[in-house]
C-alpha cells in the first residue's frame, strides 16, 4: 500500500512538472512588451504649474500595461511601477533580460515657449535637427543624477548627445521595425485628435534607447509647460485616451509582425561573438611565389566573383531614405535630385528606397550619397530573394 501511494505521488508530480513545462513554453511564445515610465524618484523630469512629468508618465504606463495585460498572448513588464529612480542603461537592461519584443519609453515634453504643444515619437538615430537634439539632451541629462556617471558611462557627455552614436549593424536591424511601431503610435494619436509635431517619426540619440536590443521607441506625449495640454496630461480622461492610443498601436504592431517571420527571432538578437582567427599549419609552409600569384589572381577577380556570388544568393542592398503616409511621384525633384527611386506601398507606411545593389561596399557609398543630400536618417536594408533579412546576415 505504501509503495502504491509513493508511486502515485511520483506520477502526479511528473504530471504537474509536465503541465508547468508546457505552460512555460506557451508563455515563452507570448508577445513581450517592456514599458518604461520616464524619470522617477529624485528625478522629477519636467515640472510646470504643478504638472510633474514623472507622475504623468507612470500613470500612463500603468494604464497602457493594464490594457495590454487584458489582451491574450501578451506579457508586460515594467522598468518601474512605483515612484523610484532607475538608471537609463538599467532601463534598457530590464528589457534585454526578459528578451522583450519591443521597448516603449513614455515621457512628457516641456518648452519655455508655453504655446508649444503636440506629441513626438522618436526612434534611435542621429539627427542634425536642433529641436530633436535639444529634447534628447534634456532626457539624457538624467545620467548626471546617477552616482559616478562619468565612470559608469565612459566619459559620455549628456550635453552633447551626438557623442552617443555608435550604432552597430545589429542595432540597425531593428530600425525598420522601430519606425513602423512609431508610425502606428502616431496614427493612433491622430485618431484621438493629438497634434503630431514635425510631421512624422523622428530620430534622436537617446541613451535609454541606445542599449535596448529590440525595436524601441520613445514617446513625448505632450507638453506639461502648455497650460491646456498640461491639464489634459494630468487628467484621468486625458491619460486614458493616450494610454488607449498607445495600447492600440502596440496591438496593431503585434498583429502585423509577431509570429509571421518578419519579427526578430532569438538568433537575430545582438550578441557578443568571438571570431576565432584561422590557424595555419606551420609544418608545411606554402611557397611564397605560389601565394603571391594566388593573391594577385584573387585581387583581379575579387569584385566580379563577389558580384556573381551575391547574384546567385539573391541578396540585394537598398538605402531606405524615408517612410511616409504620403505617396509622392518618383521624380528626382521630390527626392533632392536622387534618381531611380523605388517605392514600397504594401503597408500603411509608404517606404522609399535608393541605390539597389548586390555589393555591400557599393551600398555604403550610396548611403554616404543620400546623407550628403540631407537624408540623415537613411540606412541600409538587405533583402534575400525580395524578402527583408537582418543586415548582419547579408553582410556575412
Amino acid at each position: 500500500m505504501f509503495m502504491y501511494i509513493k508511486n502515485k505521488i511520483k506520477f502526479l508530480s511528473l504530471i504537474c512538472f509536465l503541465s508547468l513545462a508546457i505552460s512555460g513554453n506557451c508563455q515563452s511564445k507570448n508577445f513581450k512588451v517592456t514599458l518604461d515610465a520616464g524619470h522617477g524618484g529624485h528625478d522629477f523630469g519636467a515640472v510646470y504649474t504643478g504638472h510633474v512629468e514623472k507622475n504623468i508618465a507612470l500613470a500612463i504606463v500603468l494604464k497602457v500595461g493594464k490594457l495590454l495585460e487584458d489582451q491574450p498572448n501578451f506579457d508586460v513588464n515594467y522598468t518601474r511601477q512605483t515612484d523610484v529612480f532607475i538608471g537609463l542603461v538599467e532601463r534598457a537592461n530590464i528589457a534585454n533580460r526578459v528578451d522583450a519584443n519591443i521597448f516603449v519609453s513614455i515621457h512628457c515634453n516641456a518648452n519655455k515657449n508655453t504655446v508649444a504643444d503636440g506629441t513626438e515619437t522618436y526612434v534611435m538615430g542621429m539627427t542634425k535637427n536642433a529641436s530633436s537634439l535639444a529634447v534628447a539632451k534634456n532626457e539624457n541629462e538624467v545620467v548626471t543624477l546617477e552616482k559616478d556617471y562619468k565612470q559608469k558611462y565612459n566619459g559620455y557627455d549628456p550635453s552633447s548627445p551626438e557623442t552617443l552614436i555608435g550604432l552597430t549593424l545589429m542595432q540597425e536591424d531593428f530600425l525598420n521595425n522601430s519606425i513602423s511601431l512609431a508610425a502606428k503610435i502616431e496614427d493612433q494619436f491622430k485618431v484621438i485628435g493629438k497634434k503630431i509635431r514635425g510631421g512624422g517619426v523622428k530620430q534622436a540619440p537617446y541613451m535609454v534607447l541606445h542599449k535596448a536590443y529590440m525595436p524601441r521607441v520613445l514617446i513625448e506625449t505632450g507638453f506639461v509647460s502648455n497650460p491646456v495640454e498640461g491639464a489634459i496630461l494630468d487628467s484621468e480622461e486625458g491619460q486614458n485616451k493616450i494610454a488607449n492610443a498607445i495600447a492600440e498601436a502596440i496591438i496593431s504592431y503585434k498583429k502585423e509582425y509577431f509570429g509571421n517571420g518578419d519579427g526578430y527571432a532569438e538568433e537575430d538578437r545582438p550578441s557578443k561573438k568571438i571570431v576565432e582567427k584561422p590557424t595555419t599549419d606551420t609544418a608545411t609552409p606554402p611557397k611564397k611565389e605560389a601565394v603571391k600569384e594566388e593573391v594577385e589572381v584573387k585581387k583581379d577577380n575579387k569584385k566580379d566573383k563577389q558580384k556573381e556570388l551575391d547574384n546567385e544568393s539573391g541578396i540585394q542592398f537598398k538605402i531606405q531614405i524615408g517612410a511616409s503616409k504620403k505617396k509622392m511621384d518618383l521624380v528626382p525633384k521630390n527626392f533632392k535630385g536622387l534618381k531611380n527611386i523605388e517605392m514600397d506601398d504594401s503597408s500603411s507606411m509608404i517606404k522609399y528606397f535608393y541605390g539597389k545593389t548586390s555589393d555591400y561596399e557599393e551600398a555604403k557609398k550610396f548611403l554616404d550619397e543620400t546623407k550628403s543630400k540631407g537624408y540623415d536618417s537613411a540606412f541600409i536594408i538587405a533583402l534575400k530573394n525580395g524578402k527583408l533579412i537582418p543586415l548582419k546576415d547579408a553582410v556575412k
